[in-house]
């Protein structure tokens, strides 16, 4: 089944709201180790809501975030990636492509739902965040964001 690109009745959470608490198992941490909001305290991250682990545009979005993994540490900001797929899914696609972040496994939605990229038909909106250290949102679109824009976002916290 096929999920509309976008769906119109989505919006990002608000630029200078809190996030939501997460807390879910993750890829790569190493697998299965549960990760949390709280784990990022004091450290800014970007969070990357993507539909499907293997599809050509989330290979494209993950693969360009490993490339520029270094830019973002040298930021002090960490990456994470987040959909509904399995955990052995997420790993065996970290492992593929050499992803460098945990892909967060969000098995209920309840992530998505309260980041507010679940889709009415239960896809996932892409969209990316950036949380800063207090555990605020200061970036937040629908879509491929560009590295350009997260950096300079980063830039100023």
């Amino acid at each position: 089944m096929a999920f509309p690109k976008k769906d119109p009745n989505l919006q990002p959470l608000a630029i200078g709201t809190p996030a939501p608490d997460f807390s879910l198992p993750a890829s790569g941490v190493p697998a299965g180790t549960e990760v949390s909001l709280e784990d990022y305290a004091g450290k800014p991250f970007v969070l990357v809501f993507y539909p499907k682990d293997k599809t050509p545009g989330c290979t494209q979005q993950l693969c360009d975030l490993t490339t520029d993994f270094e830019q973002f540490q040298a930021l002090n900001c960490a990456v994470l990636a987040s959909n509904s797929g399995s955990l052995t899914s997420h790993n065996s696609f970290a492992e593929k492509y050499g992803y460098c972040f945990p892909i967060l496994v969000d098995a209920e939605k309840t992530m998505a739902a309260a980041y507010s990229v679940l889709k009415a038909e239960g896809g996932y909106q892409r969209t990316v965040y950036i949380i800063d250290g207090a555990g605020i949102i200061r970036f937040a679109q629908q879509g491929m964001a560009k590295h350009v824009d997260l950096l300079a976002c980063l830039a100023t916290l």
